[in-house]
């Protein structure tokens, strides 16, 4: 049989070594030692394959517009939305384009081929969704993007925030969003969800609220979230991306609190990046490390995710877009190093996230399934998240849409210089 691409000596997450065929965009044979010929045939060399990385949760309409508006001196949340509530007047549709399309690029460069962005709709001129509207067509042969409708700065605070909420629906938003901790009162941050839900309900759309994004103990929006899932059977299509004020509950109500989650089918998106530097500033010392309590929410068997959030904005000054920086990252913050636990971290920034995206069916190294993978310089996803390996190779489709020269590094033996991994002997690359 004639296929369109072969990748040879594919190592997938079990340890098998399989080639790896693709026809008409679309995985069709996975097996040892395929028969056949391809128009065009890629030798892994014992790499592994994985499906893409997603990312499930960043801001793509503020991307690379860090110091517009003067920097972020505090280094604080509520400073960053000041700053970007200044840098909002400047943007034009031309540079959120430019700003976004290279970011997403970034991204697709080093695995992640999908991508869910918040956009900031608390502007009547919608400059930023306008723009990622346009972009979202225009990149999809690139990535998968989705758009939260996202009322930064709130469905109640701020003048007409339910109406710009729905008429971003109207443009063509996949996602409603919300952000009940930022509203003036409680109560308006309840009433702010119920009037997300409602509107997730009467669009039929998903709904992913910024939720408890703060390190007050009272802070208690997403069992609210959780009991609007239930009620409204929305199980499984709901997200609660930070939660950060969770590490800082009790642990009676937390355990509590798991229980509903739970019933809800609730998804939980923490982001390390911004949320370990974003957090924990009003602490003196011990300080608290910002994040929500992901691996006690893996051991109840709630879903969780982790996002990159920001690149390089008035949040966050530093990344490139790298989902593996995220993953690692969190892996030291939470404390997921056991030997059991690393792979769940690859699991947080593929699979899990695809849970929380509404993907899961279609997403996947499956005969039948859509050709989107990765190649990454490693042997194991251990040795991809301890290394941060680049993605060598990315397909979209059936199709390369990125490549990355393997790096090459020397030391001095004696009068000559040798070439080196950061494998032990016996176990990388070096040795197959």
């Amino acid at each position: 049989m004639a296929y369109d691409l072969v990748v040879r000596n594919a190592r997938l997450r079990d340890g098998r070594v399989v080639d790896l065929a693709v026809a008409e965009g679309r995985i069709v044979a996975i097996e040892p030692n395929l028969a056949g010929e391809a128009r065009e045939t890629i030798d892994a060399g014992g790499r592994l394959v994985s499906p893409p990385l997603i990312e499930p949760h960043c801001h793509l309409d503020a991307a690379l517009t860090e110091g517009l508006a003067g920097h972020n001196e505090s280094g604080t949340l509520l400073e960053g939305i000041q700053r970007w509530a200044l840098t909002k007047p400047q943007l034009t549709i031309e540079a959120v384009k430019e700003r976004a399309r290279r970011t997403i690029e970034w991204y697709a460069s080093q695995g992640a081929l999908v991508i869910r962005s918040h956009v900031d709709v608390c502007d009547p001129n919608f400059v930023g969704l306008r723009a990622l509207l346009e972009l979202r067509e225009e990149v999809r042969d690139l990535v998968d993007l989705q758009l939260v409708a996202f009322p930064q700065e709130g469905i109640l605070s701020y003048p007409r925030g339910a109406e710009l909420l729905e008429e971003a629906l109207r443009l063509g938003c996949d996602v409603v969003g919300a952000i009940p901790h930022y509203e003036t009162t409680r109560e308006m941050g309840v009433e702010s969800l119920r009037i997300a839900f409602d509107l997730a309900e009467r669009y039929d759309r998903p709904l992913d609220a910024h939720c408890d994004e703060t390190d007050d103990d009272q802070s208690r929006f997403v069992e609210v979230m959780a009991a609007e899932t239930i009620r409204r059977g929305m199980q499984g299509r709901v997200v609660a991306s930070h939660t950060t004020a969770m590490g800082s509950y009790n642990n009676a109500y937390a355990f509590k609190l798991f229980g509903w989650l739970k019933r809800a089918e609730l998804s939980i998106i923490a982001n390390p990046p911004d949320n370990s530097i974003l957090q924990g500033r009003f602490d003196t010392y011990p300080k608290r490390r910002g994040l929500t309590r992901v691996k006690e929410l893996l051991q109840f068997g709630i879903n969780v995710a982790f996002g990159h959030d920001s690149v390089m904005d008035p949040w966050y000054p530093l990344g490139t877009g790298n989902m593996l920086h995220a993953a690692w990252l969190g892996l030291h913050l939470v404390q997921l190093s056991g030997y059991e636990e690393i792979p769940l971290v690859w699991d947080l920034v593929t699979t899990n996230a695809a849970r929380a995206l509404g993907i899961f069916d279609r997403y996947g190294l499956e005969v039948g399934k859509s050709a989107d993978f990765v190649i990454f310089d490693a042997a194991t996803d251990r040795d991809a998240l301890r290394m941060l390996a680049p993605a060598l190779l990315c397909v979209k489709r059936g199709r390369i849409v990125s490549r990355t020269s393997a790096p090459r590094v020397e030391v001095r033996r004696g009068e000559e210089f040798a070439a080196i991994r950061y494998e032990r002997p016996g176990e990388g690359l070096n040795d197959r």
